[in-house]
């Protein structure tokens, strides 16, 4: 098999950074953070906002001195030599190993996929069953989908399940003629991508680093944060149908004439080929399937979620072979340009130590619970853990925390490793750039025409948030501890 070997400027070769540098950088992502909240102000799309801020960072980066570009040391790949010798070496400039690439193929691939798939008319067909189901009750279809996001987003992945559950929460409100409850529906669901996102150990990434550093197996975690995620799903939808006016049809006439609406759609109207669409419904399951199953698949857990995307993506290209560009003019490029330019500054406030900077304050946070006793620490660290993850990449933020609690000796059954599980996940919900998935779900709305800006977003979800995190935090200190 090739090896590629990437080599960069790592964190035991790298100069000590002055505070005063750190804090500039901290300065930087806080400007990015205000920038993204004013986008509607300034008139800019958000890959242009972090676009530029990736260019500054990296400039001041280099002008610090924060890579250390040497001739002995840069980013490269070395390449494989017949003769076993030392392989071509082909440089990469810093901004390419910064980009979370796994994402950004996994984003471009299942968007790809599930609009392709859409053409069959399997989408629109299941929305009407689901439509149908519900006898044109929007409470009780907020409730089905609700599920189906928790279900979708603890066996895949969060932006694949926001991608496939919002496709279709737009056919069902559209049929219902209810289009005006899309903003709630979309909301509620790509929060609740967070909240399903902890159901098992490998539902997310920041699990599987946290559940691996304190030894905590695959059953444990399902039987300890199943309570929760119950618990919050049902109170996520609660609250959603409360506060989006998202009401249950009570009048027996009004029943009436929804049932009458439902009984007159026909779930076949979109279906040009039957063929084309069983082509599509088993595409489907193996692409679910094959997603969920990816860590465990040989060959393909060493390429990942990105290439199973993209390949089913090709795999349904090929139908449209000579029309494709019609797919690639609908892919939101400003979505994926701006996830690009995010990594990239993340990057480099980790190599300006900006989340060493977070992570000393959390660990003074932690030692809380001498100080003022055991609760104090783990619940502070749960809220501190969730305010940082809404504002960086809770990836690293996971890693960071969990050397910090390795390196103290902390049990695997302290309920700390619980308050970082809960607070790197239900961060996401704080802001639309927390998580992946909640930022699908804004490119949903803004694709169906609705309104929503990086202020309003945070306006919305922080009842959530607040609730979620709360909810939290009295689990993990009452039956966690």
């Amino acid at each position: 098999m090739t090896q590629f070997l990437i080599a960069s400027a790592g964190a035991d070769t790298a100069p000590a950074v002055p505070l005063s540098v750190t804090l500039l950088f901290a300065a930087l992502l806080l400007g990015l953070i205000v920038c993204l909240a004013l986008e509607e102000k300034i008139h800019a799309k958000k890959s242009i906002i972090a676009g530029v801020f990736a260019i500054v960072c990296l400039f001041l980066a280099n002008v610090d001195d924060l890579y250390r570009f040497t001739d002995a040391h840069k980013y490269v790949v070395e390449l494989p030599s017949f003769d076993g010798g030392r392989g071509h070496m082909v440089e990469l400039p810093v901004y390419i190993p910064a980009i979370d690439w796994g994402v950004i193929g996994l984003i471009f691939g299942a968007s790809l996929f599930i609009d392709v798939t859409s053409k069959s008319g399997l989408f629109t067909w299941i929305a009407i069953k689901l439509t149908k189901a519900s006898k044109g009750d929007p409470r009780r279809l907020l409730w089905f989908y609700g599920l189906m996001t928790v279900v979708f987003s603890a066996v895949l992945n969060n932006v694949a399940a926001m991608i496939i559950v919002g496709s279709l929460t737009g056919v069902s409100l559209g049929k219902l003629g209810r289009k005006n409850l899309l903003l709630g529906f979309l909301m509620i669901e790509g929060l609740l991508t967070n909240v399903g996102g902890l159901l098992t150990l490998i539902s997310s990434v920041p699990n599987i680093i946290i559940g691996n550093a304190a030894g905590i197996s695959f059953v444990e975690f399902f039987i300890k944060a199943a309570p929760f995620v119950s618990v919050a799903t049902v109170l996520t939808i609660m609250l959603g149908a409360k506060l989006f006016k998202i009401e249950k049809i009570t009048e027996p006439a009004d029943r009436a004439d929804a049932l009458r609406l439902v009984g007159a759609f026909d779930e076949n109207d979109g279906i040009e080929s039957w063929g084309l669409f069983w082509f599509g419904a088993v595409m489907l399951a193996l692409f679910i399937l094959t997603i969920a199953t990816t860590s465990v698949l040989p060959v393909i857990r060493d390429l990942g979620m990105s290439f199973v995307a993209l390949s089913f993506a090709a795999i349904m290209l090929v139908r449209y072979k000579s029309t494709v560009d019609q797919f690639y003019r609908a892919v939101d490029w400003d979505l994926l340009g701006f996830f690009a330019a995010l990594f990239v500054v993340i990057n480099v406030m980790e190599h300006a130590l900006v989340l060493d900077l977070i992570g000393t304050g959390l660990t003074k946070v932690i030692g809380l619970n001498d100080l003022l006793g055991y609760g104090a620490g783990t619940g502070s660290i749960l809220v501190s853990s969730a305010a940082a993850s809404s504002v960086t990449d809770n990836i690293p933020l996971a890693a960071m925390l969990s050397k910090i609690l390795q390196a103290q000796g902390t049990a695997s059954t302290d309920p700390l490793w619980w308050a970082v599980v809960f607070g790197c996940n239900l961060g996401g919900n704080l802001t639309p750039i927390g998580s992946a998935s909640t930022l699908v779900a804004v490119t949903i709305m803004h694709k169906n025409e609705v309104s929503m800006s990086f202020g309003r977003f945070v306006g919305l979800a922080l009842p959530f948030a607040i609730m979620q995190i709360v909810l939290a935090t009295a689990y993990v200190l009452l039956f966690l501890a």
